[in-house]
């Protein structure tokens, strides 16, 4: 009751609802249900506060748990205005978990939540975006000190810590969960694909095959979603600004060329840079009418909203998650989702058994810190190739397929200089 009692939610009586869908992904996801189960034998968080500032739905509900069974007070909050589930949160919070999270928040709700999540005063946290850690050493530097150190989900998150960093302002240990291969292989590129694409069929109820599909960007992120537009029958434009990946994405059979060219052909727009204005200014003066726009980057600035509306003459709900924006010349653009991360926003996000492989390196590598923070020291920590393999091993196991193991002497050839 304590945990109902501290938590600001929607509706508690949701709880029900949001037990099936915890209890579907669990049924799911076997990496992390063996890790519960070592979670509740070696107990590595006993005596520890947790706070995880994720995108809450099952998946991530389902991890705070394992970390909970391992003996941690657990305290989430939301990275997504929305992406919260509210019947998921409602049930995590009958779990035992506090909760600072509901659908929908304003920006002033957003970080109220983030701060009653760090008012838990947490030893480690799970960060989805680094805003836990933006806020602790932009507004809370002295409780940087009780924090032994966490792991980072996303690219965003890598490029924000990595600055802090550089800057030599880092306080704590950081693991780089997203460069792990195991996530970035398969989250970044199968996850991002398929979930994408369900938010965007989901929304809008168009067909995809036949049209022409411009992606924004061609890192892991970019490469899954061009990849599923394939095979959706879409013909795919990529832009990139990296002529290396320039040239991975001609080699990979799609039509490069610069946004201000890209934009007089697509249908759908797919942003998955990171970065700011990305589609932009004098980009939607040239848009066709009828051109869809969606951001699969953690924040809603890759499309200049307020360039768009500044162009339009009128702005209106034409469908749940898609908003028209029709321009001074009668063109109609669409944006879906608010320009928030449509496989989340807009859908469930990404798949079961996709999560399953990173929410393990997720658990894993926050025992690691937990263990060894003082080793570590305060910097951006990559995850140990030994604790990815061993993720990947487990996922082997669970697929029930075996691989080969090299021979004495293979091993012998490959550590030696020698012929």
């Amino acid at each position: 009751m304590s945990t109902v009692n501290n938590s600001l939610i929607r509706d508690i009586n949701l709880a029900p609802q949001g037990k099936l869908k915890l209890d579907w992904v669990k049924a799911h996801m076997p990496l992390l249900n063996t890790i519960e189960e070592q979670f509740k034998k070696e107990q590595p968080f006993k005596g520890l506060k947790v706070t995880i500032c994720l995108h809450l739905e099952a998946k991530t509900g389902y991890l705070a748990q394992v970390v909970q069974a391992g003996g941690a007070e657990v305290a989430v909050c939301g990275s997504n205005p929305l992406s919260t589930q509210d019947d998921v949160v409602a049930a995590l919070v009958e779990s035992g978990i506090t909760a600072y999270a509901w659908y929908n928040v304003t920006d002033e709700e957003y970080h109220m939540h983030i701060n009653k999540a760090l008012d838990f005063r947490p030893n480690a946290i799970i960060d989805d975006g680094g805003d836990l850690v933006s806020i602790l050493h932009s507004q809370r530097l002295e409780q940087t000190k009780e924090i032994i150190g966490g792991c980072e989900e996303t690219t965003t998150g890598i490029i924000r810590l990595k600055a802090l960093e550089n800057e030599g302002k880092l306080q704590f240990p950081m693991m780089a969960v997203n460069d792990a291969y195991c996530k970035y292989l398969f989250d970044n590129r199968y996850g991002t694909g398929q979930s994408v694409w369900d938010g965007i069929n989901r929304t809008t109820n168009l067909v995809v095959a036949g049209k022409t599909v411009v992606v924004v960007g061609y890192g892991w992120c970019g490469k899954g979603v061009a990849m599923r537009a394939k095979g959706l029958g879409a013909q795919v434009i990529v832009t990139e600004i990296d002529p290396i990946k320039a040239i991975e994405a001609y080699m990979d059979g799609f039509t490069v060329m610069p946004m201000i060219e890209a934009v007089k052909h697509g249908d759908f727009y797919v942003t998955v840079t990171g970065n700011r204005d990305v589609i932009a200014d004098e980009h939607f003066d040239v848009m066709k009418d009828g051109a869809i726009m969606c951001n699969a980057g953690h924040f809603d600035i890759e499309v200049n909203k307020n360039d768009l509306a500044a162009r339009a003459v009128s702005v209106r709900e034409v469908r749940k998650n898609i908003d028209e924006y029709e321009m001074k010349d009668g063109r109609k653009l669409y944006l879906l989702a608010g320009g928030r991360l449509v496989n989340l926003a807009a859908g469930d996000g990404h798949p079961a058994e996709v999560m399953d492989l990173t929410f393990a390196l997720q658990a894993l590598s926050l025992k690691h810190v937990v263990q060894n923070s003082k080793s570590i020291g305060p910097k951006v920590q990559p995850v140990p190739s030994e604790l990815d393999r061993y993720v990947a091993y487990l996922r082997l196991e669970t697929l029930g397929l075996k691989i080969d193991k090299l021979s004495q002497k293979q091993e012998e050839y490959l550590s030696s200089w020698a012929e």
